[in-house]
């Protein structure tokens, strides 16, 4: 069986349910309450966002009724925060004191005051549109209650933390920045990513906050290309998905971002080693804030400039600030063409058919009581009623919502490169009962292009490669020159992702529109014997560790085919009453590589660790599919201490006790196993010297291995000698592999640093 789907990135997390939470609803209000113990707990806030400390006091909340104590509470922001004032935006931490504390599987709640914003609505609307075409937070509204004093309608965004890089790039631990300067210049360069500071992390610590335990030398080098070797610039950013962030600023005129004064954004490494832009901040779109240096109006844009605000200014405009996450990308003509591409179909897909004036007149009814009685807010209801519609005038301009994107609406119908011939049409897979390791051939229909590509890419979180697709008869195309396009994809595995991209002199079209974000796959069962259950140890004492510095258990799965698989769809488990215990991330497990899964009962930590442990006793492993279809099982006896069980011959053969040949061939480290003559290494465990005495006096080689199987030593016992010293000094803590081998005979040992 294979099919294909239309599918996005999103839809692998409906599966694993991670979109289904109803904190987010936008069609209703969440209700939350805070209990300070403090009788002066503002003064306390106030003097910690007064003296800068991150610190926080504590206070027991309720959200619908369900209590938590021991919460942490602080302001959020800075230009929202007023002393002076009564509602100011809070930072709250369910898990400030109680580990594992969470509501729905959020730690962390952030609620925004709609200082900038008298519709209510900007933050939550803005949202809504960027998830269709990127990872984004999720927001909806909260009606806030102090010690049982309502406190207003407040607005409710997802934090960008561990937690929603989990979500959305299967992993937490990469390199990891929020780009904000710690104090704005109008007239500087901010958190733009020009070379001006330096080399020297500590000059970059007032532009970029560091989130991760690690990264600054991942940013200057990402910097460092980005600015001086251009045509390299994809291998480590992810472009598409700049491409989509900068399309949505400009679309809906959120000039309080990187388009602006270069800030309200994060950057984070994926798996595949690029950069990645994340939006935040989004309480200012749609012309709320127009100060901005993308143009000669330093003093700000008036609203009729903002409706008419050209999408590639930052390319144009030459008393621009460095701004080189845009113009160096623009630059580059097709990049130029795809932005405008995603440009034109935001605004189709939520302003020409006016979807997003539906959304926001829902928000607008969900929200309407609970404004009329916010006696804390910074306008007046009369200003909410209009707002949606027409400009209210209250120390600024705020554009009217609808007013502002019909206009922008009817500039951008009409912007150059937008409007084009190109059609993509047809798209299909030309191929039947295919199976791992075939040949796919994708064909579409095209009119009016000089040039289709063909991305594609063998599982989610990888990097797109292109093929270029040709109309020559002989690409599975038809008949030359009868615009129909075919290319051919080698080797897949068990998941193919790809879109088609087409371009002319003029404009560039995706297929799907909202590629790469969304794309076509085509699937194929995994079966049983291409993925195995290689290795696991069960008792890890010093052998190996995780990457958070533990001993843990261990199962190795192996690839046996010359095709990447995706795991995704792969399942383990220690119950085979429960077949779904543990769903895997969706790795890619290259062509007779491995895949170390941590059985740890650690799965908080993400990644690959598991939902159980090993049992040294023995127990039952089982890999299979989300059909409930078993690929592998393991039924495993006792265990001993650093002794691993594993296949001989590596990925299919029967399974034996072993010395453990972490993420490597089990072949060349089973014990017992040509072991043809007596050697004995002293002392093990040993220390800076390692004694090496044979039972025989021929020429014998000595190699030594960490557990990966690399070499690490290499020695010679010349002819006559049995015996030889070794200085292990520099070597680091740990197993090793000691292997001899002469003319006739190979024998190998395990041995230990400690």
């Amino acid at each position: 069986m294979n099919f294909r789907l239309f599918i996005s990135l999103c839809s692998f997390l409906f599966i694993n349910n991670i979109f289904c939470q109803s904190f987010y609803k936008t069609d209703s209000l969440r209700e939350i309450k805070f209990y300070f113990d403090q009788p002066n707990w503002k003064n306390l806030l106030d003097s910690l966002y007064v003296l800068g400390d991150q610190q926080r006091i504590l206070a027991t909340i309720k959200i619908d009724g369900n209590q938590y104590d021991s919460v942490g509470i602080r302001y959020k922001g800075y230009s929202s925060v007023n002393i002076t004032q009564i509602k100011n935006p809070f930072n709250v931490k369910l898990d400030y004191i109680i580990d594992d504390q969470e509501f729905q599987g959020f730690n962390k709640i952030k609620l925004s005051n709609c200082i900038h914003d008298p519709s209510f609505i900007r933050e939550a609307l803005s949202y809504q549109i960027a998830r269709k075409y990127m990872p984004s937070s999720e927001a909806n509204f909260v009606n806030l209650y102090i010690n049982d004093t309502l406190w207003g309608l407040y607005s409710n965004v997802e934090s960008v933390n561990k937690d929603f890089l989990s979500k959305h790039y299967q992993s937490r631990n990469n390199s990891f920045f929020k780009c904000n300067p710690t104090s704005l210049n109008l007239f500087g360069e901010n958190s733009n990513l020009s070379l001006s500071p330096g080399i020297d992390s500590l000059n970059y610590e007032n532009f970029y906050t560091i989130k991760s335990d690690f990264g600054w030398s991942d940013l200057y080098s990402f910097i460092d290309t980005l600015n001086n070797f251009k045509s390299s610039i994809n291998q480590v950013l992810n472009v598409d998905r700049t491409l989509w962030m900068h399309a949505l600023n400009y679309s809906i005129v959120n000039l309080d971002s990187y388009i602006g004064y270069a800030q309200n954004y994060y950057l984070y490494k994926d798996n595949a080693g690029r950069f990645n832009p994340i939006l935040w901040d989004l309480n200012m779109s749609f012309g709320s804030f127009r100060l901005t240096d993308a143009s000669s109006f330093f003093s700000g844009f008036t609203i009729p400039q903002a409706k008419t605000l050209d999408p590639l200014s930052h390319l144009y405009d030459v008393s621009v600030f460095p701004r080189p996450l845009m113009r160096n990308i623009f630059e580059d003509n097709r990049y130029k063409k795809m932005y405008i591409a995603h440009l034109k179909t935001i605004m189709e897909e939520n302003f020409a058919n006016l979807n997003y004036l539906d959304s926001a007149n829902k928000m607008y009814n969900t929200i309407d009581q609970s404004v009329f009685l916010d006696s804390n807010k910074f306008y007046s209801y009369l200003h909410f009623q209009n707002n949606l519609d027409s400009t209210v005038n209250n120390i600024i301009n705020y554009p009217g919502i609808s007013d502002l994107m019909n206009n922008r609406f009817n500039y951008l119908n009409n912007y150059s490169g937008y409007t084009h011939n190109l059609a993509i049409d047809s798209v299909r897979e030309s191929s039947n009962s295919l199976s791992i390791g075939d040949d796919l051939w994708i064909t579409a229909k095209v009119e009016d292009a000089n040039d289709v590509i063909l991305f594609f890419r063998s599982s989610n979180y990888g990097i797109f490669q292109e093929i270029t697709m040709l109309d020559d008869g002989n690409n599975n195309d038809g008949i030359s020159g009868d615009s129909i396009y075919g290319a051919k994809i080698s080797n897949i595995g068990n998941q193919t992702q790809y879109y088609v991209y087409a371009e002319n002199d003029s404009s560039g079209q995706f297929s799907p529109k909202r590629a790469a974000y969304e794309f076509y796959q085509y699937v194929l069962p995994i079966n049983s014997g291409e993925i195995a259950i290689n290795e696991l140890l069960a008792i890890n004492d010093n052998v190996v560790q995780s990457e958070y510095g533990e001993f843990s258990d261990w199962i190795e799965l192996h690839n046996n085919t010359n095709a990447t698989i995706a795991t995704n769809d792969l399942f383990i488990t220690d119950n085979s009453n429960n077949l779904q215990k543990w769903r895997l991330p969706n790795y890619s497990l290259p062509p007779n590589g491995y895949l170390i899964l941590w059985a740890d009962e650690r799965s908080n930590q993400g990644g690959l660790h598991t939902n159980f442990r090993l049992s040294n006793n023995g127990e039952q492993i089982v890999l299979s599919n989300s059909l409930g279809q078993i690929i592998d099982s393991i039924t495993f006896p006792n265990q001993s201490t650093n002794v691993s069980y594993a296949r001989i011959p590596n990925g299919t053969g029967p399974f034996v006790y072993n010395t453990p040949s972490f993420n490597y061939n089990n072949d060349f480290a089973s014990i017992g196993q040509n072991n043809q003559f007596q050697f004995k290494c002293y002392p093990n465990p040993f220390q800076n010297r390692l004694n090496i005495f044979l039972d025989n006096k021929k020429k014998t080689n000595v190699f030594i291995y960490d557990i990966h199987g690399k070499i690490i030593k290499e020695k010679m016992i010349e002819s006559g000698k049995n015996e030889i010293v070794l200085n292990t000094s520099t070597l680091k803590n740990g197993m090793y592999l000691v292997l001899l081998k002469n003319s006739q005979n190979i024998s190998i040992q395990k041995i230990i640093k400690n």
